[in-house]
């Protein structure tokens, strides 16, 4: 039977890295692709970081943002996390027809407001509308550019001993739009989606051996982690009781049986940086809005070769692997 493309390959976990490892990159594989970085470095006379990124999120509004906030936000920091100061962004919107126009100028208010908030400019795009019910409202596409500035972030650089630290609470996006397209969604639970150019520099200009950063977005903190150290020498372990949770994100998975460290965010970021540097690093990153709730939840270790494990609040431990199928599909 022939195998068929399912909601499990836009996941961020096991199927998405089948997917790329074993179509994408032999078909298209060059030394600025190979990398998988969250952009991509270009060299010439100076150094360019390049990202894209389709967004398809269902609903198009949740409480915390929109497609359009969650476009701009998810492009810039991918350019962030590559070390490079984001610059510029295409924006290609496809259209289905029946949108309301209300619709359509608040996501591109959004779309504005974000894009000034960071700093960046939009200067060129696309439109594109479909017959009803060949979309599904709004989808966008987002392009950026940035100047590298900090060179040679790396999952490849990561050392045993290293610290590993979140900017945040963990699970606050993927909660929300569940909750939201379910129609559960009351209380103050909102996305976590923010641009964080800003949360990187004051990292990367803190004085820090930075190893490397990374925005933990479909498949989570856990799947995120999992890629820094699979099929290396080195494991990473994390402590339970040092992960912030929100008590509302705790409750939701819990009724829904789900796991927060598999859920999506769209305004946190993952560092690992050398163990002696952590609490530089942590104020640094305390001293922004977005980092304001950054831990310390863990260290790199030779002990769990290629794994995560993480140490539970009963003592034990416990693997954590890739995001295995779609926890919730369309979440960005």
């Amino acid at each position: 039977m022939q195998e068929i493309i399912t909601l499990d390959y836009g996941s961020g976990g096991k199927k998405t890295a089948r997917l790329i490892e074993e179509l994408l990159v032999p078909a298209f594989s060059n030394p600025a692709l190979d990398s998988l970085g969250d952009g991509a470095v270009i060299k010439g006379d100076g150094q360019l970081a390049f990202s894209t990124d389709s967004f398809v999120v269902d609903p198009i509004f949740f409480p915390g943002g929109d497609i359009g906030k969650l476009a701009v936000c998810g492009t810039v920091n991918d350019l962030a996390m590559c070390g490079a100061e984001p610059k510029y962004l295409s924006c290609a919107l496809i259209l289905e027809e029946g949108l309301p126009m209300d619709d359509l100028r608040r996501v591109v208010e959004s779309i504005r407001m974000a894009a000034g908030k960071a700093g960046v400019q939009i200067v060129t795009g696309d439109t594109k509308v479909v017959e009803k019910g060949r979309g599904d409202k709004l989808y966008i596409n987002t392009a950026g550019i940035g100047f590298l500035k900090y060179p040679g972030l790396s999952p490849k650089n990561i050392k045993a001993g290293d610290a590993v630290i979140v900017s945040g609470t963990v699970g606050d996006h993927g909660t929300a739009v569940m909750l939201a397209r379910s129609g559960m969604m009351q209380g103050e639970l909102t996305s976590d989606c923010a641009a964080l150019n800003g949360l990187c520099k004051a990292i990367l200009e803190s004085g820090a051996k930075v190893r490397v950063l990374r925005d933990p977005t479909r498949g989570g903190v856990a799947t995120t982690l999992n890629e820094f150290v699979e099929g290396s020498a080195l494991g990473i372990v994390i402590d339970e009781d040092k992960i912030p949770v929100r008590p509302q994100v705790m409750a939701a998975c819990g009724m829904l049986g789900l796991e927060p460290l598999y859920c999506a965010n769209e305004g946190k970021l993952l560092a690992v940086v050398d163990a002696q540097d952590a609490e530089q690093v942590l104020k640094a990153m305390r001293g922004t809005e977005e980092g304001r709730d950054a831990a310390l939840i863990g260290h790199v270790s030779a002990e769990y070769p290629g794994r995560l494990v993480m140490q539970t609040a009963f003592g034990g431990k416990r693997i954590l692997q890739k995001l295995t199928g779609a926890q919730l599909p369309r979440i960005c």
